[in-house]
């Protein structure tokens, strides 16, 4: 093109100035034309922190040697500094073993199973599931609480503090909460049933389901033989979660954090008898005043006695009540004010 506009007149610069080219690069290309090196050369070059060849060959090595045992192009790059052999980054070594057709077998993944389910029987009614764990407070040393929560309705029932975490603080928490909640006389009934008609297990005889079911982790005072003793006896049937899964315990453990987390000045007590006091009266407040957002902002006490099904039917009658006040205002002051002869004073 350049040749062109020379060839009808222009001058050099010029033309370069109307294709917007630097003069001194196509004197370059002129340079390069009389040589025979017009055509574009080989782009790249090698960089200057390019890896050198023992390096690479120091991580072919730690693969041969550690990739079974570290499994991690990450491990590996870590491994290289720590033997001193290669210091490279993880992406040096990705890139290296990718180049080499080489890849790192992720460790082998531990089945992932399934919680499992209640049983049939266990409706979710109030004083049907109960759950239950031991927690413990920051300065109170060598002390734990255990509580009782009712699952389906969140209502933090009892709670014992003692020394030990044994089948015996258990028994007390459980004797406590069935009390409370007026199902002493169920059990006791229950022990008085005859062997026959409660435990049966011939013919089409029916078997009375459990009073109740107990959820806990895998705890020791949880899987005792005297905590199991002592929940048959109570007709109580017990449901463990999965080994190392807390989540299978969510409800007590949410119950747990909410505690210390808006009560924190129970993590500073250092008296086991203040705890107890002070125990007690939070769980007067979390049962009665705290609303609850997994049961509708509701408190556990009233979804406990069935007042929640109305308090939540009441904020929506009310909600919808609201909105059509508001429309109706709106309407009123639209028609107000397209009407001839009406001002703000009126």
């Amino acid at each position: 093109m350049i040749d062109r506009a020379l060839a009808q007149g222009f001058a050099h610069r010029g033309a370069c100035e109307i294709l917007q080219l630097a003069e001194g690069r196509v004197w370059r290309w002129r340079a390069r034309r009389e040589l025979g090196e017009l055509e574009d050369r080989r782009s790249g070059g090698h960089a200057v922190h390019g890896l050198l060849d023992w390096e690479v060959e120091a991580i072919l090595g730690l693969f041969d040697e550690y990739g079974e045992i570290d499994r991690s192009h990450r491990k590996l790059a870590h491994r290289g500094s720590y033997t001193r052999r290669v210091w490279v980054s993880p992406a040096t070594v990705l890139r290296v073993l990718a180049a080499n057709g080489l890849v790192l077998k992720a460790p082998p993944r531990a089945g992932r199973s399934e919680r499992t389910p209640f049983p049939e029987w266990a409706t979710y009614t109030r004083n049907t599931i109960w759950i239950y764990d031991a927690t413990h407070f920051r300065h109170c040393k060598g002390v734990a609480a255990l509580a009782i929560m009712d699952l389906v309705t969140r209502k933090w029932l009892t709670e014992v503090v003692s020394a030990e975490q044994t089948s015996t603080q258990v028994e007390v928490a459980f004797t406590d909460a069935l009390e409370l909640e007026g199902l002493l006389g169920l059990v006791e009934a229950r022990q008085d049933a005859p062997a026959a008609t409660a435990l049966s297990l011939l013919g089409d005889a029916v078997c009375d389901p459990p009073i109740l079911l107990a959820v806990s982790d895998n705890g020791p005072q949880m899987t005792s033989g005297s905590t199991r003793e002592f929940m048959a006896m109570c007709a109580i049937a017990q449901h463990f979660g999965r080994p190392g899964t807390p989540t299978d315990q969510a409800w007590i453990e949410s119950l747990f954090g909410h505690v210390k987390a808006e009560w924190p000045h129970l993590d500073a007590i250092t008296d086991p008898a203040v705890l107890r006091a002070e125990l007690a009266r939070v769980r007067h407040e979390y049962n009665t005043i705290r609303l609850h957002a997994g049961i509708g902002y509701v408190t556990p006490d009233d979804e406990h006695e069935g007042r929640g099904e109305r308090i939540r039917a009441a904020r929506r009658r009310g909600m919808w009540l609201a909105r059509q006040k508001r429309i109706d205002y709106h309407r009123t002051r639209r028609v107000q004010s397209q009407l001839p002869g009406l001002n703000d004073a009126d």
